[in-house]
């Protein structure tokens, strides 16, 4: 492909060579070059691509795409200058893989809490309804063609432009992907054509050091999503809507519980079946019909009204959207492990003190016998974060299980440390067991009757990285592991549904 047709729509100086030069691939990473390749100089958090340039040279690169003057011989390399590398990145991305999200119907999450739950709603709506759709999340990506391990929520864009382009081939018809405040800080998303784009809730989270400096700028960055969709869908019972709204240039459509709600919940109502919670309401507005969510909590009330939206602007038939929200599970997210009739345990990816809370709160509802929190937090991140842990968790919980998350490269203890410092501004009672798989024991092996627990942190992680090293880790393994080497009669209203 010739370059001038990557950069079409750009506004670039060619400081060198001929826009007429023939691209073979497009490359973010030095070590990656070939001969007749384009090389993006991206300016990262830990290194300047600027300086791999005369390394790139020497390889037969046949492009560059700079924002930073270079000093080296270009030979006939086309050398072209944008004002920012990353945005153009996108745009050329989307370019070399053919434009593939406008072949697509793309809907974009974007929200603190509730992203991934709602795009596998969404994709099992859309897919039960015909239209053959990718997703692109925290957990994984599909394609049609492949399901990939997930590094990052939001892909950096050579990577998400190809997935789009993978979708096409495999003859998706749309895709749902959770969008971060980074990947819209570091334009991973430019070149997208959305369609739709959701705003789920905000509250604190990613502020510190090479994230984002303060909640306005975590703030300002979500609201991005909303100047670059056709229809924004707005969780109107959020105290941050009209901040997402502001400078929002779509279409809006509102839901929540509020009587001016677009899609609104009325009437909701709690259940337990055998260890199992769940939730239902009276849907009104747009459409009106009786739902049942097999999942608990409002959080899940207010992502399934997400999802109903914007599946309901897609022309999804209502038996459909009701069918899927009666049987859908995520990894991860409020997931119930069966393994005893008098007891729930479930797993859940709550990870800082906000979704905590949240979680907790939320589970309160079901008037349990006790609540026991099992969590932990990981290592070289926001120290905050733990004492906002301990403090939700010692407010919220009858018993905290203290333990380890991901170290990585910090002393376990000294991060358990740390959450006891925010637990100690509470009266809660807690244990503390270093070891995760020692801690779940703990709370099996010591659980009553009416008893809710709740694993928090790792969701959908299967691994543990200490000093580097990522080992893996399942909560699931490990609870299998416990039952097959306890005596499962001294677990209380055992059963063998999970194993």
């Amino acid at each position: 492909m010739k370059l001038s047709v990557l950069l079409e729509g750009l506004d670039y100086d060619l400081l060198s060579g001929s826009i007429d030069t023939e691209i073979k691939m497009i490359r973010n990473d030095s070590r990656r070059v070939e001969a007749g390749d384009l090389f993006f100089c991206i300016k990262g958090a830990v290194s300047d691509g600027h300086t791999y340039a005369k390394q790139v040279l020497e390889k037969g690169a046949a492009a560059l795409i700079v924002e930073d003057d270079i000093e080296a011989d270009f030979g006939d390399c086309a050398i072209v200058k944008v004002r920012d590398s990353r945005y153009a990145m996108g745009m050329i991305s989307s370019a070399y893989y053919e434009h593939p999200s406008k072949s697509l119907k793309i809907i974009g999450i974007t929200g603190t809490k509730g992203k991934t739950t709602t795009t596998y709603m969404i994709k099992d709506m859309l897919d039960k309804a015909g239209v053959r759709t990718g997703l692109i999340g925290t957990i994984e990506i599909i394609t049609g063609s492949e399901t990939i391990h997930a590094e990052h929520t939001t892909p950096e864009s050579t990577e998400l432009h190809k997935y789009l382009a993978d979708m096409v081939k495999a003859g998706m018809d749309a895709c749902v992907m959770e969008v971060s405040s980074q990947g819209l800080m570091l334009d991973r998303v430019a070149g997208v054509d959305f369609d739709y784009g959701i705003f789920t809730n905000l509250s604190e989270d990613h502020i510190g050091p090479n994230e984002h400096k303060s909640f306005d700028e975590y703030m300002g960055w979500k609201a991005k999503l909303f100047t670059l969709v056709r229809t924004g869908i707005f969780n109107a019972d959020d105290e941050y809507m009209d901040n997402m709204t502001e400078h929002a240039s779509c279409e809006i459509v509102t839901f929540g519980c509020g009587a001016d709600s677009d899609y609104r919940a009325e009437n909701i109502r709690l259940y337990n079946k055998g260890g199992v919670l769940g939730t239902e309401f009276d849907l009104k507005g747009k459409m009106n019909a009786d739902i049942i969510v097999d999942l608990p909590g409002h959080f899940s009330v207010m992502n399934s009204l997400a999802a109903i939206a914007v599946a309901d602007q897609m022309g999804v038939p209502q038996a459909v959207i009701t069918d899927i929200l009666k049987e859908i599970k995520v990894r991860g997210r409020v997931e119930m492990i069966p393994i005893s009739d008098s007891f729930t345990l479930l797993i859940d990816y709550a990870h800082n003190g906000v979704a905590l809370e949240s979680l907790l709160t939320s589970l309160a509802d079901y008037k349990p016998k006790r609540i026991v929190s099992l969590f932990g937090c990981g290592g070289n991140r926001a120290r905050d974060r733990r004492y906002t842990m301990g403090e939700a968790s010692g407010k919220y919980a009858d018993l905290s299980i203290i333990t380890s998350d991901n170290p990585r490269n910090e002393d376990p203890q000294s991060i358990i440390n740390d959450i006891k410092t925010g637990m100690a501004k509470t009266d809660g009672k807690y244990v503390e067991i270093i070891d995760r798989k020692e801690a779940i024991r703990y709370a099996i092996m010591n659980a009553e009757e009416g008893d809710l627990i709740v694993l928090a942190g790792k969701g959908h992680e299967d691994y543990q990285e200490i000093k580097g090293v990522k080992h893996h880790m399942d909560e699931r393994d490990l609870i299998r592991e416990i039952l097959e080497e306890e005596d499962v009669t001294k677990i209380c209203g055992y059963n063998n549904r999970f194993c």
